[in-house]
């Protein structure tokens, strides 16, 4: 996985909250002007974790709530739950990623407390051109404010801008079993593609760097595509395992708080739009990394350009037009498409093309598409007119989010037993 968010940030132990809404592992009460914690977490095998199995998260998450008093528990504000997500910035960001992900962000804005960072410490596990990449993070930023990010009520930043990223894991990377990073399938086809023997570690640990990215913010859920819950699985059991091997009583020993130095986020998963497919083959994912550019359509794309890619995009030899046929994962595709930038029902749609051929349909969703993406392509020249001004987004949501970030890491090294830092 920019805005002026104000930020119901957390106390110097992250995993606490004093809002009834927020998803906690502790139930807490004060006595005595002290906040006493009541740990409620399942109990793990210490020979199971110590030997590095993934176990399956299956607990429940309680709520926490802390009351000094009825009356001024009755009139807590409850606070909003935490999201966080990022998309890459390499190579241009196309009709999947905003489908898929920026523009559900839109409306998350509104419910939650949420943090969208560019992630460019992951754009370099495969090669890439160092030219263009400052250029390409900036240009992701901007993309994400014309796409609706509103930046007073989200924070936007590059990843790299705040440090705690890369510290954390570190940390994370040494306590993570390398049985469990062979087994993510994302590593496994990527690698494959590059060839083993020229993969760069980077791509191997990527999940722990996604996991860090997640856990330093102490959220509550993560959007995520089909294709990253194995990722999200493996943050969790590395949450748990943390929590397990430094937390609770370890901690407090230590001089810390005690209790869990992370939450366990749940997943976030659009029931509609959560994976666009390429326009060259239904079956695959619409994606940066493919070579041809035929396959995608870029935000930036011009009118002429992505009519003529889906004039000459994938389609099938069958009558009519339908949602759900597996052997017609192109038409499910670009009908899907279609909806989604319209804001039509599956049923108005299929109502309207279900007698349609493909020459009839594909200057309609290309006309769709076009008229979805110009106001943002309009906004995106306003955006990047004005260097200013999105210096300072950026600046500002780094900012806020190493305030969060900051806490967990430091309480984290205190926990696995590092000195304290004493420089001014």
């Amino acid at each position: 996985m920019a805005r002026s968010m104000a930020m119901a940030l957390f106390p110097r132990t992250p995993c606490l909250s004093s809002s009834p809404s927020r998803i906690c592992f502790f139930n807490s009460f004060r006595q005595g002007g002290i906040n006493y914690l009541n740990a409620r977490c399942n109990r793990l095998d210490s020979a199971y974790f110590l030997a590095g199995k993934p176990r399956c998260y299956s607990g429940s998450v309680e709520d926490s709530t802390i009351s000094s008093s009825s009356s001024s528990s009755a009139n807590a504000i409850p606070a909003k739950k935490r999201v966080v997500s990022g998309v890459q910035p390499t190579g241009s960001i196309h009709l999947g990623n905003y489908l898929g992900a920026i523009k559900n962000w839109v409306s998350l804005q509104d419910t939650y407390e949420t943090l969208f960072f560019i992630v460019d410490l992951h754009a370099i596990t495969l090669p890439y051109d160092a030219e263009k990449l400052s250029k390409l993070t900036r240009d992701a930023a901007a993309i994400y404010i014309a796409c609706g990010i509103d930046t007073s009520k989200a924070s936007v930043f590059a990843q790299s801008h705040v440090s705690a990223h890369a510290e954390l894991t570190w940390l994370l990377n040494c306590v993570t079993p390398i049985g469990w990073l062979n087994k993510m399938i994302q590593f496994k086809e990527k690698s494959r593609k590059a060839g083993d023997e020229n993969v760069g570690t980077g791509l191997l640990t990527y999940p722990v760097l996604m996991a860090s990215d997640i856990l330093l913010y102490q959220c509550d859920l993560v959007p995520v595509g089909d294709d990253q819950k194995q990722h999200l699985e493996l943050t969790r059991e590395l949450a748990e395992r943390v929590n397990f091997l430094f937390g609770g009583r370890k901690w407090k020993k230590l001089g810390g708080h005690g209790g869990k130095l992370f939450k366990i986020p749940d997943a976030l998963i659009s029931p509609e739009g959560a994976r666009v497919m390429s326009l060259t083959d239904g079956l695959s994912k619409m994606s940066k990394s493919t070579p041809s550019d035929q396959s995608r359509i870029n935000l930036l794309d011009t009118k002429d350009i992505i009519a003529n890619k889906f004039k000459r995009c994938k389609t099938d030899s069958f009558t009519g037009l339908e949602f759900g046929n597996p052997e017609r994962p192109e038409c499910n595709n670009l009908l899907s498409i279609y909806q989604l930038v319209t804001g039509k029902t599956k049923q108005e749609v299929v109502q309207e093309c279900k007698d349609m051929n493909w020459g009839q349909f594909k200057p309609l969703i290309a006309d769709a598409v076009i008229a979805h993406l110009e106001p943002i392509q309009a906004r995106y020249k306003e955006i990047t007119a004005d260097s200013t001004y999105l210096d300072s987004v950026l600046a500002e949501g780094a900012l806020k989010a190493a305030t969060i970030a900051d806490t967990t890491l430091r309480n984290v090294y205190e926990a696995m037993g590092f000195l304290p830092c004493t420089r001014r």
